[in-house]
Parts: structure tokens; sequence; C-alpha cells
């Protein structure tokens, strides 16, 4: 089970490149007129679903009827998705358990209708959605037909009968969803004849084909650069086939015997002219058509289960009857089982065991766990917050795919629970309700636990789209809500316009603030008592003055919401140290992963790593791409080298030209002389004094990128060049290019010279005259720039070995090049002002009026016209370009939910086997729950230990003292560090010097350790060998001086 970034994965970056190059899609919903999206907000959102599905779902109407914790949630999801319109039904009104989970509700609310008390609220996450409170009668047909989808919760079965018959026959998407205590239930019906147009959202593999033979069945094999992933009967299609020009046609045709790098066609070649080379073969997704049942026949007929918990195989079947035992219950009593009652728990298992007999064939009667439902009953009043946001990150998803035809719906139950969630029943008198906003948890986990859950010292790392799920979730459960709890989060990050679409708390007005003080404000505002404090710290090595030891040591748990590895690994480290519990969660897209760590009981997050990604050679980025990402990657080096590195490299020149010149001559390697030439590019040969000089600048580059350099390329490696062993040297995965000359009449060429000119503009500080915005002025003054011929140069080197990792090229002579040029450079600084200065310009993706991502597109999309390569617009390019993580409120509601279920099980101490870290897509759907893996444990004689212990010594031992330690233990230590320095090591006969000196003295002085005055120890790492002389890996050791 792999790890997501943005995720905890170390993968997004590539995976979201993938993501970004599927835009296209088609699918199900009705489409009214064409909607605009906003592409700045929705972004993330836009690399899931492509703009097709976008607006499809952009010009949806959608129901929610049911406004307590569940309804909000789905609300809030389809809300931030951008679909046209939701309307809010709730005939009933606030009460104060509703707080419990509703998050938009206050004690003002009290009495008053649900759905307009949380109507304004909901329309601040977007305005572009029309949010409106409706009071018609939901049996209502002319009411129901203008919506897209219907969704339901806190709903009757008779009543979910009638509307979801209605909708069956109109084709209107109908959802059920209830959560009862720490148990759930959705339904799903679509309607006959619904099509998805993309069940799971990957991009389609491409190959690269390098043969393919004339005969019945024909083979393919394609290049050994990836493992092809199709599968026996996949359709595909073939295109720049050369020779066989048969398969560029557009057929489909499937597929079998798939091998690693090969397949065969179902289908005769042998007719078809002969390969000759290239080619390109597609996986094709097939769209596929589902038919549901309406609610009234699946009840009865319910087919396979969603399964989600494999340790569970037989719960969705029990509770299928616990729920239309409930139901049935309610209609009877007029109530739901009350909280801790025998009595009603009693009466509803007799109502399970009469319905389970109604739905047997007669023959088999189902076994029922009668102490399962008996729990359920006790607990079905509870209504609480991580199970709404669970599920309702569920319901909300189904929602889309029902406006869009995009990613596989559940067909059609889906049956939850988190029963592990409570380790022990509470006491009856203990579970009654209070009258307390908190009653809806209360009625599960007693008010003793609520207690435990107000004293907690909790640290959330992270105020992004999961931040902002965890404060609330936090903030709905009570959790520091007393004098004595405490809940710091942190984030060094500011609010984008971007986060608006995923991180609820933010609104338009908060952009450029910092996210952890906005996001804690909010949280305060959803529950006043929330002790919260918000910082603005990155958690790194740099912070740990205001990270320290007691900090650490007072915490009782840490949630992260980081979007990168690196900080996870960091928190990770802390929290091994320190041994403190961590939750940790990711998001990739529709994808998201939960992991818990607990001290002693499982493995550490930073113990399992992903792989590392494939990364495409240099000499592919520089001279042989052959896909976009390619194409895009060179595009962002020669981005930051021209107005990032290239300026920031003239002033650190100019800050102390000899000092710089020093350190040249010290270095003079093959980068430093590069670095040079670049200084005096843009202080003599390219410098720029007025706009007239960016534009032949930029028109320069286009000779020199487009033509120049692939006329060189094909110079020195034309068409029919063989390698050194006879080979095409322009054989698959190569394509063999063709230069480009300016036309000033293409809006690609003039947005490659506007952008370059601009910023070029920028770096020196050159005022933009208003002309420069007129394009037809732009492009006469591009095309009376007059240009040098090429002529070609032999004796080029041109790196073509995929293994080679060095991009600057040595010779013998670097160091008299170095001084040459520093030679040029000497009078160019005496003769510049003394504060001439060139301005670095930082790549920012998210601003579509600073020119970046128009410069990196054309780069991109010209680069690629050279190699005949696909192109891309320039939203796919900033996806790919710009490394956007791919996300949706579906997931983080989803990830977050699991990990606070997980959270009630750290406080109750559980075994380890009730723990679940779970991995889930919601575009399939799927959810893989399983149990942590418990850490290695190393043991030696009587000893136990882990990565989770550390020795502690107290007091200023002497290196002999701390030897002896070892000694009593059967242990020999020969060696004892101290972060990089070496304190003793038995092989050193002056180390025995140090053996009647302190440790302190020693880390101190030898080991250059500089202790702040809050640390009181210091950790050594001391290397030991067994009776028998085997090395054993041992604990860090912390020797407590003070």
């Amino acid at each position: 089970q792999g790890k997501a970034e943005g995720s905890p994965n170390e993968s997004g970056e590539v995976n979201a490149s993938k993501k970004a190059r599927r835009m296209a899609e088609t699918g199900n919903g009705a489409v009214a007129h064409t909607h605009e999206i906003d592409e700045d907000l929705h972004s993330r959102q836009l690399a899931v679903y492509g703009r097709d599905s976008m607006r499809k779902m952009a010009s949806s109407c959608v129901l929610v009827s049911g406004l307590r914790g569940l309804g909000v949630e789905i609300a809030k999801n389809v809300i931030l998705a951008g679909v046209r319109a939701v309307s809010l039904h709730d005939s009933g009104v606030v009460e104060m358990k509703d707080l419990s989970s509703q998050f938009y509700f206050t004690d003002k609310d009290v009495g008053e209708n649900r759905a307009a008390a949380c109507a304004a609220r909901l329309q601040e996450l977007n305005p572009a959605v029309k949010v409106s409170v409706v009071e018609s009668n939901l049996d209502d047909p002319e009411f129901l037909g203008q919506f897209n989808t219907v969704v339901v919760t806190d709903c009757a079965l008779g009543t979910a009968k009638r509307l979801d018959e209605y909708c069956h026959k109109n084709k209107i998407a109908f959802i059920r969803a209830d959560t009862r205590g720490l148990f759930a239930s959705v339904f799903c019906d679509f309607g006959q004849g619904f099509v998805v147009s993309d069940v799971d959202g990957e991009e389609p593999q491409v190959g690269i084909v390098s043969s393919i033979s004339n005969s019945n069945p024909a083979l393919v094999t394609c290049v050994e650069e990836e493992r092809l992933e199709f599968q026996d009967g996949d359709l595909v299609s073939f295109t720049e086939v050369a020779g066989m020009t048969e398969l560029n046609d557009g057929r489909q045709m499937r597929v079998k015997n798939v091998k690693a790098y090969s397949f065969e066609l179902d289908g005769d070649t042998s007719g078809f002219g002969k390969y000759t080379s290239s080619g390109l073969v597609q996986r094709v997704k097939e769209p596929k058509t589902i038919n549901f049942k309406p609610l009234a026949e699946a009840i009865s007929d319910p087919g396979d289960f969603l399964l989600c918990d494999f340790a569970k195989l037989d719960r969705p079947a029990l509770l299928h009857v616990a729920f239309l035992a409930l139901d049935e219950f309610q209609q009877t009593k007029g109530h739901l089982p009350r909280p801790g009652m025998t009595e009603d728990a009693e009466d509803f298992v007799k109502v399970a065991e009469n319905i389970a007999q109604s739905m047997s064939d007669g023959n088999t009667k189902q076994d029922l766990d009668t102490k399962l439902l008996r729990k359920f009953a006790m607990i079905s009043t509870g209504d609480l917050s991580p199970m709404n946001t669970f599920i309702g990150g569920i319901v909300g998803q189904e929602v889309l795919k029902a406006c869009s035809g995009k990613f596989h719906p559940i067909v059609q139950f889906f049956y939850f629970d988190s029963i592990e969630s409570l380790a022990e029943d509470a006491t009856f008198e203990d579970v009654q309700p209070c009258g307390s906003r908190y009653d809806g948890q209360t009625v599960v986990f007693g008010r003793k636990f609520q207690q435990t859950l107000e004293k907690l010292n909790l640290f959330v790392v992270g105020a992004g789209a999961l931040g902002c799920e965890f404060l609330k979730l936090l903030a709905m459960m009570g959790i520091s809500s007393s004098k004595s709890g405490k809940l710091t989060i942190t984030d060094d990050d500011t609010i984008e316009k971007s986060n608006l679409s995923r991180q609820f708390l933010f609104r338009q007005s908060d952009i450029g603030r910092s996210k952890s003080e906005v996001a804690g404000a909010a949280a305060k505002a959803m529950n006043n008592e929330l002790n919260i404090t918000t910082l603005q710290n990155r958690v790194c090595p740099e912070t740990e003055d205001v990270f320290n030891d007691s900090f650490w040591d007072e915490l009782d748990l840490v949630i992260n919401a980081l979007d990168n590895v690196k900080a996870r690994l960091y928190v990770d480290m802390r929290c091994v140290y320190f041994a403190k519990p961590l939750l940790e969660s990711g998001t990739l897209g529709p994808k998201c992963n939960t992991q818990v760590v607990i001290p002693s009981l499982t493995e550490n997050y930073g113990a399992s790593r992903d792989p590392p990604e494939k990364q495409a050679p240099m000499c592919t980025i520089h001279s042989f791409p052959h896909n976009i990402d390619h194409c895009l990657a060179w595009a962002r080096s020669e981005f930051e080298g021209h107005v990032e590195k290239c300026p920031a490299e003239v002033n650190t020149f100019l800050e102390d030209p000899a000092q710089y010149a020093e350190n040249a001559r010290k270095s003079a390697d093959g980068q430093t002389k590069e670095q040079l030439e670049q200084v005096v590019e843009a202080l003599q040969k390219s410098k720029c004094s007025t706009f007239s000089d960016c534009i032949s600048w930029a028109r320069k580059q286009f000779d020199d990128y487009f033509y120049n350099r692939v006329a060189q390329l094909v110079y020195t490696f034309p068409e029919d060049s063989k390698t050194t062993t006879g080979s095409p040297f322009w054989s698959p995965p190569k394509r063999f290019p063709t230069p480009i000359k300016f036309d000033g009449t293409d809006p690609t060429h003039m947005m490659f010279v506007k952008s370059a000119a601009v910023l070029r503009a920028q770096v020196y500080q050159i005022e933009l005259p208003q002309w420069c915005f007129d394009d037809d002025q732009l492009m006469q003054a591009a095309v009376a720039i007059e240009t040098p011929d090429f002529v070609p140069r032999s004796g080029v080197k041109i790196e073509t070995d995929p293994n080679s990792t060095n991009k600057y090229a040595s010779s013998g002579d670097d160091a008299s090049h170095v001084e040459e040029l520093l030679g040029v450079l000497d009078p160019l600084s005496k003769e510049l002002p003394s504060k001439f200065r060139l301005t670095p310009i930082v790549f920012e993706k998210d601003d579509d009026t600073n020119f970046h991502m128009d410069l990196i597109t054309s780069l991109a999309n010209l680069r690629a016209r050279n190699y005949s390569i696909q192109e891309v617009d320039k939203l796919q390019a900033k996806l790919i370009a710009g490394r956007i993580i791919p996300a949706i409120a579906t997931a983080t509601a989803v990830a977050t939910g699991l990990v606070c279920l997980e959270l009630y099980k750290v406080l109750q101490s559980v075994k380890v086997e009730s723990y679940r870290n779970t991995f889930g897509n919601l575009s399939l759907p799927l959810f893989a729950m399983a149990e942590p893996i418990p850490p290695k444990v190393f043991e030696y004689k009587d000893m136990k230990w882990s990565l989770w212990d550390r020795w502690i010594i107290e007091g200023n031992m002497t290196t002999q003292e701390l030897l002896n330690w070892f000694e009593e233990r059967g242990l020999t230590a020969y060696s004892i560090s101290c972060g990089v320095a070496l304190i003793y090591n038995n092989l050193f006969p002056k180390h025995k010097e140090r053996l009647d000196k302190k440790m302190y003295d020693l880390v101190t002085t030898i080991g250059k350790l500089e202790l702040p005055p809050y640390r009181k120890h210091f950790d050594l790492v001391v290397a030991c060998e067994d009776d028998e002389g085997e090395d054993l890996d041992i604990p860090l050791v912390s020797i407590k001086f003070a």
C-alpha cells in the first residue's frame, strides 16, 4: 500500500504530472449551457476531474435534505466542488445536541429551522454556487424534477422508497445516507443505464512501439522503458506508426497475452504495410454502463456490499439488517433506542431477528451477532463528527459522480462501523443526555471520556486542507475545551486563492493572511470553549527553541496535517524521540491514506518509504525529449535559469567582485566556467537597457532554442546516424526533431517573445511601455529584428549517455577560461553604478497575470513542436510544471474523519489489533483497512527494545563510567559519538586520555555541541558488541547531566 504526497508519499509530483495530461473527460449529467471555470480557484480540483466533468458539475442542481451533522458535511463538499446550485431542506429545528457535529450551528440558533440556520454560512464557501433554502413537500414531483441529484439524511425508509421511486423513473440520482453513533449506511441509485465515462480517473498508459509483426495475431513489442500495465482484453489504439500506417486510422483493437514489454493484437496485420519505425500505443478507456435497482427492490436483493475492512467480511450483511431494524423500531416506538437502555436494546434485537428471518430463503438462517446489535442500539442516538466527516466525504463524492459520470459509483449499499473506537461500554448514568452540545458524543462514550477529551494537550502541524478539517473536527469533539486542555496549531504559510476550493475555513477576504491564525479563529467561532494557540512557525530543526523539550514532553498527541514528506519525517522523528502518539494522513486526488503511530505498539511513519520515482536522464531532458513532461521540465529549468538563478548570480558577483573572483579561482571547474559565462552574458553581451533590447533578446533566444540548437543536433546526428553497435541512432524512444523558424503570426511564437521580453525587463528593472501590451505593435517589433543565419559547427559534443548526471562539461583548460572571463568582468564591475543590481524572479504558478506560465507554456510547446510531441494548454502546463498535487475536498474529509475515529482509540489505549491504517480511493471506490505493523523488537539477554526506546542515564558520567554501565549489562561499548563527532573509540590509543573525563565536557569541547539553556540532556550514539563479539543495534542513549 503506497503513501500519497500531499499525502504521505514521495511521488506526488510525478503523479500530478500524469493527472494533468488527462483533462478532457466525458460522462453523465445534464449540461444546460457552458459554464466558465475559475481555474485559479479550482486548479487542484481540475487536475482530478478535468474541464469536461467540472462543466457538467457546474450545470448540476443538487438537493440535500436533512441538515444535521451529516447533511452539512455533504452540502459543504458539494458546494466547494462547484455545482450549479444546492438546495437545502429540513423541516426540523436546531437542538442543542445538534452542535455535536453541525459546525455551522451555534447555541443562538437553537429553535431556528436547521436549513435556514446554516444556509448563509454554506453560501460563503463558494459564491459561484447558488445556495437556497426550500420548504416544499419532497413528495411533490414538480419540485423534485428540477434536480440532477437528491440526497436525503435522517429520512424514514418509507419516505425514502417513495422519493427513490420517482427519482429512479425520472433519471434523477438518489442517495440516502445515515450515521448512527459508530455505524453508517449509504445507498445509491443512479437509475437504469447510468454511464460512467471514466471508472478510475487514471491516465491511460502510453507505450512506445519498437516493432509490430505482420501476422495473425500480430505481436507488438515496446521499448523497455516502462512496464506495460495493459490487461488482457483491453482496447488499444495506435498513432505515429511508420510503415504499418493502417494502424493510425483510429481503429481500436483488443490485446491479449500481455507481457512486461509486449502483447498480441487480436487481429490480422499480415496484409498491412511493413513496420519500419516509431509509433505510440495507448490504452482506450471504455465507458461502463450500470443498471441500478430502486431502493424498494434493492433492500431484499442488495447484491454485493462494498467492503472496507476484510477483518469484518460478515459485517455489511449484519448492518443491512440492523439499519432496517432501526427504522422499524423508530416507526413503531416513535423514537430510537435510548442510550444505555437494556430494554430498548433487547426489543431492537428481536426486531432484527424477525427481519433477518423474513429475508432468509427459509432454508438458511442468518446468525446474528446479538452482542454487536445491542451495542448498535445503545449508541444509535450518537451523532459523531468524525463519522459524519468520513461519510460526508464519501457521499459528497457520490453526488459528484452522479453529476459528472466521472469515477465508479457505489453499487449500491455501503455499510461502515468503527465499533473498535468504543473500548468499553460506559455506565448507564454516564451516557445519559444532559442538554450539552456534546450530547451526541457522550451518549456513545460517556461524560468521563468527554472530560478526557477536554483536557487534552494536542499539537496539529499544518493548517491547510487537512488542518482545516482537523480543527473543525476537534472543535466539534470538544478537544482541548477546558482550562487545563490546550490545542496548538502551527503553519508558516499564508492563504492563496487556490486554497479556497478545499480549505473551507478560509474566505476570499483572508487571502494573504496567516493560515493558522485564520483557521484557529474559525475553529474558535465553531466552539468558543476551544482553548487554542496559533503559531506561524515551521516545525523543523531551526525552530527547536520554540518547540523545545518541555513543549514536546507536555503533549498528549500529535496530528500531522502536512503536504510534504520531509516535514512528516521530521515530526515523526520527534514523536519517536519523545514517545508521543502520531496520527498521520494525506491525500492525492481521490486517494487518501491514514496511519496510526503508537509508541511501542506500531512502527513509525518513517519505517516504510515509497521507492524514489524514476527520473528522466539529463540527456533526455536536454536533447532527446519524447513526452510533454520532458519538455515542461526543460522549460521550468530554463525559466529559473534566466529569471532567477542568473540574476542572483550576477548580484552575488556585484556585492563583492573581489571575493567572487577569489572563490571562482579556487573552484575553477566546468560549473564555475558556465556561471561566469552567464554573468558576462547578462552584464555585457545581452545586457538590456530598453524594452526594445528585451524584445531583441527574446527574438534571439527563440532562434537559439528552437532553430539553432535543434539544427546543430541534427547536424551532429543526422537522421540516418548509427550507434557504435550499428543500430539506428534515432530509434525509439528518441524522436527526430525539426528546427522551427520564427513566425510573427503564430500565437505560440509571440507568447514566447512577449513573456520572455516582459520578464527580461522586470529582471533589469526596465519600465514597460504601454505599447508592449498591443499585440500588433509587439509583433511588428519582433518581426523587424534581424538575427544571424545559423552556421553548424563541427566537433560539438552533445551528451547522449543516459547515465550521465553532470550537466556541466569540464575540460582541462577550465582554469584558463575562468581567468579569461574574470578579466572581462573586472572592468565591468567598475563601470556599472555601485547600486546596480538585477531583480531575481521566483516562479509563481498561481498568478496568471505575471507571465510566468506564459513563458513556461510557450517554451514547452515550442520544444514539443520541435519533436512532434502533443502540445498542452496553459492549465495543463501549470499542473505539470508547477508540480501541483491534485486535491479535492471529499478525499480530505474522508482522511480526517478516519483519523479522528482512531483518535478515540488512542485515548482508550486499545490493543494494536483494534487500530486501523487505511488506504482509500474514492474513484473506484475502494477502502482497504489493515492493522498497523508492530515495530521491530530487539532482544538481548533479559532486555527488549525497539525504535521507540531510549536509554536514559542519570548524571554526568565519565567515559569510563559509561563503558562500565554497558559492561554491567553484558555489552561492550567500543565507540561513542555525539552528532558527527567521534567522542571515543577503543581503536585509538589517544582516546584513553578521555576515559576519566566527564561526558558533558567531551561533547561540548570535542563535539562542539551547543546546548540551549532549556535542554538538560544530550544524546549519544553508542556502538556495542555482545558476548560473542557481534554488533548489536541499541537504542539512543540520553545523558541527563542536570
